[in-house]
């Protein structure tokens, strides 16, 4: 592989669109991106090569079937790691020690964060909303948190202390008062000290020593020593997004998310050099999707050129130049509105427009999860500290859903009060509506009040 082997793509000469589709459908929970070790690890474990659905399916009902020696099994199978009754959930001192050995400066940063998130999230908070009607109506919508949820973080590649923020703080801005952290017993997961120094910061005091569909199957339907939640929140591998699919009904989810994604949209004004160290920022995630669309060629050549220089200075350079290969391109387009139509075809979970009316454009690309706009807020200030969480929707899925907010955690309930007079002012379209619907009790329902009139 060459040191940067990415699809170069020119509109112009080809249609683009079905070679775009095909890198988001791959990059779904769907399209089964699992690793040859993953693949390898699936046989060992299982003794044939089953499927990630039928590998989660497994798993799930194992754990709900058996409850904690079924945990605690898959994580010595699965993760190479063993895990007692005891050693499951971290203990209070563990999580103190891990904070007072933490980098001070370290600290004062996730204050930071937490205080920006803080101030995002309860600002978009909803409210209780009351509306009366003459002749007696009183219509109330009230708003209370959830209970309990969970939450997982990834341990594999790489330590995510900023998830714990983007999911914990939100759920906190709303209330909740029980949050349970779920974290691979990996050097990046649950023994990685300043992860646990960041959920002590957040007076987290529930962190447990388990991963992948296994702990998600233990969140939904509770074992010893784990009791289950009201939501499961947080990212996660393959295995987890399709785990976290097949427990919805028993919780509630975030999202079914897929692995990480960018599209930039530049001009002329962009900066190369900022260009393709967007590009990078995503594909380090290893896979993450890259996609560049311009209709300035020279920036198009441009950046293709920044990637070559910039990926050699990356610590995780061959995971990054693998990634740019299997799901990055740089997109020629002969007009700004045929870069606005793939972008919207491609619906990323962030969309960052580098031109000189980027507002201006962002109107015209509503499909995405979040939207950085200029040359100076890349996608890396919303990872780490904007507010909004990071939690976005990916693979398309940002036509129709929402990245995770505080009003997530929240469950609407509507308070419906009648007087006599307001019933009898309704009574007959009730009425109405239950003889078209054949529901007789319905109808009885109101009429027996009005004989007592």
């Amino acid at each position: 592989m060459n040191d940067c082997d990415i699809r170069r793509l020119d509109s112009r000469t080809a249609d683009v669109s079905l070679v775009l589709e095909s890198l988001r459908q791959r990059l779904s929970p769907r399209g089964d991106i699992v690793s040859d070790a993953g693949r390898q690890r699936t046989i060992t474990v299982f003794g044939e090569p089953l499927t990630p659905q039928e590998v989660v399916q497994k798993i799930c009902q194992d754990v709900r079937d058996k409850g904690l020696p079924a945990l605690l099994n898959y994580t010595q199978k699965l993760d190479s790691a063993t895990i007692d009754s005891k050693s499951l959930r971290v203990t209070s001192a563990e999580l103190r020690a891990a904070h007072q050995q933490a980098d001070p400066n370290f600290l004062a940063t996730i204050r930071r964060i937490r205080e920006n998130i803080l101030e995002f999230q309860q600002a978009i908070l909803v409210s209780n909303v009351e509306l009366s009607r003459p002749g007696g109506v009183t219509l109330r919508q009230r708003y209370q948190p959830l209970e309990r949820i969970g939450i997982c973080i990834p341990g594999g590649a790489a330590a995510y202390p900023s998830t714990v923020l983007m999911t914990a703080v939100p759920a906190q801005a709303a209330g909740v008062q029980q949050l349970a952290v779920v974290a691979p017993p990996t050097p990046f997961g649950s023994y990685y000290s300043d992860l646990l120094a960041t959920c002590h910061e957040l007076e987290i005091d529930e962190v447990y020593r388990a991963g992948g569909a296994q702990a998600v199957a233990a969140l939904a339907y509770g074992v010893d020593g784990i009791a289950s939640v009201d939501k499961i929140v947080g990212p996660g591998n393959l295995f987890v997004a399709l785990a976290k699919k097949h427990v919805y009904g028993e919780v509630d989810i975030d999202s079914i998310a897929g692995p990480s994604e960018v599209v930039v949209v530049a001009d002329e004004s962009a900066d190369p050099q900022f260009v393709a160290a967007d590009l990078l920022a995503q594909a380090e995630h290893a896979p993450g999707a890259s996609i560049f669309i311009t209709w300035c060629e020279s920036l198009w050549h441009d950046v293709y050129g920044q990637l070559a220089s910039q990926l050699s200075q990356l610590t995780r350079f061959e995971a990054t130049a693998q990634s740019l290969a299997d799901f990055g391109a740089l997109v020629l387009v002969d007009k700004p509105e045929e870069a606005i139509r793939l972008a919207n075809l491609l619906a990323p979970e962030h969309l960052h427009i580098e031109t000189d009316n980027g507002l201006e454009l962002s109107a015209q690309i509503p499909h995405a999860g979040a939207t950085f706009i200029g040359n100076f807020s890349p996608v890396a200030l919303g990872d780490y500290v904007a507010g909004p969480s990071h939690v976005l929707p990916t693979g398309g899925t940002a036509r129709w859903a929402s990245g995770l907010t505080s009003n997530d955690f929240l469950r609407g309930r509507s308070v419906i009060q009648f007087s006599s007079n307001a019933l009898q002012d309704a009574a007959e379209d009730v009425r109405v509506m239950a003889d078209k619907e054949g529901l007789t009790a319905h109808r009885a329902s109101i009429d027996v009040r009005l004989v007592q009139e």
